[in-house]
């Protein structure tokens, strides 16, 4: 039991002794704070790695066929998947250690409200993205309208979009800008006009893959912003505002897990240029560009219909982990362990998707092509944690901008904090949303603790549960008596860091074109091409190909490798 716990303890009974000395109604006591570690099983993926250790791998079982075998259920896989049903192949297995699919896009329900259980929203995807906006047409997110393309207002976000608590208050929006001198405005200015010019320069798109030719795999440009840390950028171009840097600082843990002293300058300007730009207070803002979609269990939903059909069509295999994949001149061998029966199953298939982290990637495939093995050296990868805490009812707030969906304190006191949000902000019932209970779901980036991974894997729940509760306590004081579980979700190696570097190498991988054999999409559509990171029998799919981990540049590397894998 935590100090705090019996802090609270102690501070609630004796609220109820005196309610009961005031009222003369019986003593009443809350009960205890629940909660736990829950959504990734950390026990097995040392399983795997204390097996792979040893190289003494127990014998198969049962051997299984199928024409395609996917390693790995996270967005890649999912959408990978997708595109093999799109293309008509049925035969295929989808691999995948968790007891559910959906990688870092997962959701779940705690205390009865559903949320999500790592990335929660989705902007809404440009053209370089047609493989995304494809599929939100299918699952009814977007369609056209008198010529032109709608979002179907229920997923996008609800206004207000999200607040700063910053000096003491609640201000709308993330970037600070209450009470900050006029230096500070004009810096803000300089960095927009900064990024305006970069994207000039050299174009950049979300996907990223999709600005990556054969001839001239990263513009001359972005080599130069590859070659350089962010920090390094910034001091070059004399943007060194205190609440600037802050902003900045958190934008790159927000999306790549560590801080702008570890990213490149081209992930920094990356993170704006390839989306909606950075705007300085006052000027102009594209409302329908800068719009996301968003659900209460975050892009679970998302992942959750891609698994539908292959739970019903029986491909979704769950619960297992990839032991070894060894690709011959015949076929592909992938063995994996059945964590539910207890058995090593070996599965033979002309082709296999290895939609797994580049890290695990290196260590199961049997004689590693050598641009496997080299990005498996050159990348890291941050820890990130997900603490999901459920309250009876909505808190009190403090002075300034409504509650929102996005809610980020200024100089949060917990390493890598990086804010809440509500998963009740999505309900259609506004009642509901003012009055009912909520799971408020608070994120932390490690990639800068030191030993952070080695923290994720040995300190308690309770560790972490107090961390977020203390940060969100300094706005919301009342947040510990009325929290009544806090559920915890581990990320180990949640996303690959992009470095300095890291474009360049990943740029110059799988440039080659696909073949003609490849089987038209849905509507008789062909994907543009896609660069895939491939052998004979091996399609690479994950968004470590990228150097970072969104959902676009995950599910279009995913649909990328199962239209390989379909052509076969």
């Amino acid at each position: 039991m935590t100090a705090w716990t019996l802090q609270r303890r102690q501070f609630v009974a004796g609220a109820a002794a005196l309610a009961t000395a005031a009222l003369g109604g019986c003593e009443r006591t809350a009960p205890p704070l629940l909660g736990g570690f829950t959504g990734i099983a950390m026990a097995r993926g040392h399983q795997l790695r204390d097996l792979l250790t040893t190289g003494t791998l127990p014998a198969p079982a049962v051997v299984r066929r199928a024409q395609v075998v996917i390693a790995g259920g996270g967005v890649a896989g999912l959408a990978a998947a997708r595109a093999l049903r799109l293309a008509g192949v049925e035969d295929f297995a989808l691999l995948e250690l968790e007891d559910s699919p959906g990688g870092n896009s997962r959701g779940t329900v705690v205390g009865g409200v559903p949320c999500p259980q790592g990335a929660h929203y989705l902007p809404v995807p440009g053209d370089d993205a047609r493989e995304v906006q494809d599929l939100l047409e299918e699952l009814g997110v977007r369609q056209r309208v008198a010529g032109r393309w709608q979002y179907d207002e229920r997923h996008l976000c609800h206004s207000p979009q999200e607040r700063l608590f910053f000096e003491g208050e609640w201000q709308e929006g993330l970037l600070p800008v209450q009470g900050v001198g006029e230096a500070t405005l004009a810096q803000y200015r300089r960095f927009a006009q900064a990024v305006d010019a970069e994207a000039r320069a050299a174009p950049f798109s979300m996907p990223a893959l999709k600005r990556w030719s054969a001839k001239q795999p990263l513009a001359p440009a972005h080599q130069a912003l590859d070659a350089i840390t962010f920090d390094d950028w910034l001091a070059a171009q004399g943007l060194d505002d205190a609440h600037l840097r802050w902003y900045l600082d958190y934008c790159c843990r927000d999306d790549y897990g560590a801080g702008a002293h570890r990213v490149s300058a081209w992930a920094g300007i990356h993170y704006f240029a390839s989306r909606h730009g950075f705007h300085a207070p006052g000027e102009a803002v594209d409302e329908a560009r800068e719009s996301v979609l968003t659900w209460p269990e975050g892009n679970g939903w998302i992942t959750q219909r891609l698994a539908e059909p292959l739970r019903s069509g029986g491909q979704l295999r769950t619960a297992t982990s990839v032991l070894r994949i060894s690709e011959g001149r015949h076929g592909v061998e992938v063995d994996a362990f059945n964590h539910a029966s207890g058995n090593v199953e070996r599965w033979v298939a002309p082709q296999c998707i290895v939609a797994l982290p580049v890290l695990l990637a290196a260590r199961v495939v049997q004689q590693p092509p050598v641009f496997l093995r080299d990005v498996a050296q050159r990348l890291s990868w941050a820890p990130w944690l997900v603490a999901n805490i459920h309250i009876g009812r909505p808190l009190t707030d403090r002075p300034g901008a409504a509650p929102a969906w996005d809610n980020v304190l200024y100089a949060d006191p917990t390493p890598g904090g990086l804010g809440y949000v509500n998963a009740g902000h999505q309900r259609l019932d506004p009642r509901a949303a003012l009055t009912g209970p909520t799971v408020l779901t608070y994120y932390q980036a490690l990639g800068d603790l030191q030993g952070g991974r080695q923290q994720l894997a040995t300190q308690p729940w309770q560790h972490w549960a107090d961390a977020a509760l203390a940060a969100l306590s300094v706005p919301h004081p009342e947040l510990r008596e009325r929290a009544t579980r806090v559920d915890i979700t581990r990320y180990g190696h949640a996303m690959s860091i992009p470095t300095r570097g890291v474009q360049q190498v990943l740029s110059q991988i799988g440039l080659q074109g696909r073949s003609s054999k490849r089987k038209p999409l849905f509507n008789a559509e062909r994907a543009p091409w896609i660069p895939t990171p491939t052998t004979a029998r091996l399609a690479f799919a994950h968004s470590d190909w990228s150097g970072y981990s969104v959902f676009e540049e995950a599910f279009t590397r995913g649909h990328g490798a199962g239209l390989v894998a379909a052509a076969g």
